[in-house]
């Protein structure tokens, strides 16, 4: 299994603190023979759940223009229409996916074409499903102009436990569909804002896969 780069200053503080408190309670037993034991499988539980966290998961995209892909893992929570008011500043179809951290927490470009815009923002950190996370938390906007079809708007959002977002996609550069464009830290959230005759294909609740389930498709 492989492991994403943004993984490696986390794992390696985890694995030293899990190391340092195994080799503390084997050389240094002042506590109940089972206690030491039970705290000896939490701390290696802890590490395994860091490791399965940045895991890197191997997916084969099959190219379809039409098809406007998730951009990570997780559960879709939201599906209506709304105003946006950063780009479009119009109205556009908002589909939300929650990221629990147990998701992969990769990100993908939904579709191809060239990235339009991005811009970051400094935020607040409320819980990820809040409804006004989506314009309060830290948060980054990226926008990918399809050759044919024209634009997509997808918003990585930090949640209560997510402080760190990353994005590697910049403004004038080509996006690849099913390309990563960043990773979000333990459990977020990312909207989509698709143009309103765009026929989404999914329903609220239903569990997607980042580069394999599509949201919707593009009207021909």
């Amino acid at each position: 299994m492989r492991l994403h780069r943004e993984g490696t200053p986390t794992l390696l503080l985890v694995t030293a603190i899990v190391c340092f408190g195994l080799f503390a309670l084997l050389k240094w037993p002042v506590l109940p023979a089972f206690l030491s034991i039970i705290l000896c499988f939490v701390l290696v539980a802890v590490l395994l759940i860091v490791v399965w966290f940045f895991r890197v998961p191997s997916r084969s995209l099959p190219k379809d223009d039409l098809a406007i892909y998730a951009p990570c893992d997780g559960k879709v929570v939201v599906i209506e229409e709304v105003l946006e008011p950063e780009y479009f500043k119009d109205k556009r179809r908002q589909v939300s996916i929650f990221m629990s951290p147990l998701n992969v927490h990769i990100n993908y470009h939904p579709i191809g074409g060239t990235t339009t815009y991005y811009k970051y923002h400094p935020g607040k950190y409320l819980v990820a499903w809040h409804p006004k996370s989506s314009t309060e938390n830290e948060r980054s906007t990226v926008v990918n102009r399809h050759p044919k079809f024209g634009e997509v708007l997808f918003r990585q959002i930090a949640g209560a436990l997510a402080r760190r977002i990353c994005t590697y996609a910049s403004e004038g550069k080509p996006a690849t569909q099913g390309a990563e464009f960043g990773f979000i830290k333990f459990g977020s959230r990312v909207d989509l804002f698709l143009p309103l005759d765009a026929v989404v294909g999914v329903t609220i609740g239903q569990t997607v896969v980042g580069a394999e389930t599509v949201i919707a498709r593009f009207k021909h």
